[in-house]
């Protein structure tokens, strides 16, 4: 259903795309730069947010639902609400009638590949502190590399100050911290300072070798197990529910007890205390690190280390057809 629904959703959205429009947001499957993408401000490949009419940003608005658990595309948008608080820029209008905006100057478009074919394609979105990447191969989608960040993370000042973004995964990562016992804690708490950044940066390609080990799932109590699995579905739980459910199943059927939670510097929140945290497993990687900006800069991360810019599947895809 989801892919049937993506494949119309982007089909619709490219029948509506002017010569220009097209050009811009088209490339094939096998572009050089396909597994290239950043989350910092500036332009990407792809068509800008702000070149769509109305109609087609409400198409976006519809791929992007329909790819996303209601609380991922919510957090979509959030990240261009807080733009808007960083840049000093007008007010974002209510869901469905932000095409007026110029925020979407920093955030990108782009098809690869044909959906209307029975090869594999994508279709991405990507800019300033976000990039969803959804693979089609067949009947499965693949959904990372997927980044989400927020500048700020709290409105500290003005008519909306005490707004919090990307809040889930700050606080639970602290309730599972703070649940850990002294013995835990020796583990899990790899260094007083925290990295500027998330270690993995937007490679194309995770190196889980760059993370510490940490606190395995399988040395935690019933209790802190839950709140682990509470922090992962943080990540996970912005796919739609058929994809996010896939990767659970693929974390549990490769081992879940081998699931580790590293944390770096401060080990209270407040404002300049800079800390970070990753969780890294046989096929599930994430970081999250607030740290910028006196920490009040949040990025964050999930990756799939088989099945980034869905691997896995495209390996799979190939030796059948050959």
């Amino acid at each position: 259903m989801v892919v049937a629904q993506t494949r119309d959703t982007v089909l619709e959205l490219l029948a509506s795309l002017t010569p220009a429009q097209t050009e811009k947001i088209r490339a094939p499957f096998d572009t050089p730069d396909h597994q290239q993408w950043t989350y910092l401000p500036g332009s990407v490949p792809g068509l800008a947010l702000t070149e769509l009419t109305p109609v087609q940003q409400q198409l976006v608005e519809r791929l992007v639902a329909t790819d996303c658990s209601a609380r991922g595309a919510a957090d979509v948008w959030a990240v261009l609400d807080a733009e808007v608080v960083v840049r000093g820029l007008p007010e974002l209008p209510e869901s469905g009638e932000w095409e007026g905006s110029i925020v979407g100057d920093r955030y990108f478009l782009r098809v690869l590949g044909d959906p209307n074919g029975t090869e594999p394609w994508a279709w991405r979105l990507n800019g300033h502190h976000l990039a969803l990447h959804v693979t089609v191969v067949e009947g499965a989608v693949a959904f990372t590399p997927q980044f989400f960040g927020s500048n700020p993370a709290e409105v500290r000042t003005g008519p909306k100050a005490g707004r919090r973004f990307l809040a889930g995964e700050q606080d639970l990562g602290f309730q599972l911290l703070h649940s850990l016992e002294p013995g835990q804690l020796e583990l899990a708490v790899v260094s007083p300072d925290a990295p500027d950044d998330i270690l993995t940066r937007h490679d194309p390609v995770a190196d889980p070798s760059l993370l510490h080990r940490g606190l395995s799932y399988g040395d935690m109590s019933a209790d802190q197990r839950q709140l682990f699995s509470l922090l992962i579905g943080q990540y996970v739980g912005r796919a739609a529910g058929p994809i996010g459910l896939q990767t659970w199943h693929d974390i549990t059927d490769h081992g879940i007890e081998q699931l580790t939670f590293a944390w770096a510097g401060q080990t209270t929140p407040g404002p300049g205390h800079r800390h970070y945290y990753s969780i890294a497993g046989p096929t599930f990687l994430a970081e999250y690190d607030n740290t910028q900006d006196n920490a009040n800069h949040i990025h964050s991360v999930w990756r799939d280390i088989r099945n980034d810019w869905a691997t896995d599947l495209l390996a799979a895809h190939y030796t059948m057809h050959r």
